[in-house]
């Protein structure tokens, strides 16, 4: 283990304790009855899974967990997705404007191809108020291309609105299931599936950029970029 995924841990340990002190200092996405037509969209941009990581994500948690609590919202094979970077959070009306996504697509255009691919390595599952994700650290490249996609939105005023519990050693993220709360057997089976987690390394090779709700529904891809 590297001293940036050290650094990784010590951010996400935080962030389960101010979750379980009811602290949170970062933000969240509240509960909905109907997620998949919820009429909150963001501009965001993540990796698409290859199949074989949804695959085993599918298999080895998600249905395990519906067998739980079938009511959950959880998340199709096609919806599933590591966030890379928030531009502007999920809000009906809109954070941001058609010049908006135009300014983004360019600094988008500009910054990824510079950058390298870079490896995910899922460790563990942290369940937040709302919803349950699957966590990952990284190579330092994810902070290199955070910081700089961070540094060009804002020379052209689309400045990213959500707000972080830590200004670096950002990680991976992968939202496996929604909920207005975790019931004590989903909280059960969420801490009877973590030692058994067991993933190998994911090279993340190409970033897109796109507007969509929550789940991953009423998505418009605008466009996507390789890694080096």
């Amino acid at each position: 283990m590297t001293d940036h995924q050290r650094k990784q841990i010590e951010i996400i340990n935080q962030i389960e304790e101010q979750v379980n002190s009811n602290s949170v200092k970062f933000s969240l996405v509240s509960s909905v009855k109907n997620y998949e037509d919820d009429t909150r969209i963001c501009l965001t941009s993540v990796h698409i899974p290859h199949a074989s990581l949804i695959d085993k994500v599918q298999d080895s948690l998600i249905k395990p967990l519906k067998q739980i609590e079938p009511n959950y919202y959880y998340y199709p094979e096609d919806s599933l997705h590591m966030t890379i970077k928030n531009i502007r959070v999920i809000n009906d009306p809109p954070h941001f404007t058609n010049e908006d996504i135009l300014k983004a697509e360019k600094v988008f255009s500009d910054v990824i191809p510079k950058h390298k691919k870079f490896n995910s390595y899922f460790y563990r599952l942290l369940l937040f108020p709302n919803n349950l994700a699957l966590i990952g650290t990284t190579d330092p490249e994810l902070d290199e291309i955070f910081l700089d996609l961070d540094k060009e939105l804002n020379k052209e005023s689309v400045s990213d609105d959500k707000k972080y519990s830590n200004p670096k050693y950002y990680f991976s993220n992968m939202t496996l299931a929604r909920f207005s709360k975790a019931s004590d057997k989903f909280k059960s089976k969420v801490q009877q599936l973590f030692p058994a987690l067991s993933f190998k390394p994911y090279l993340v090779d190409s970033v897109s950029l796109l507007i969509c709700n929550a789940v991953f529904k009423k998505r418009r891809f605008i466009n996507t970029w390789r890694l080096q």
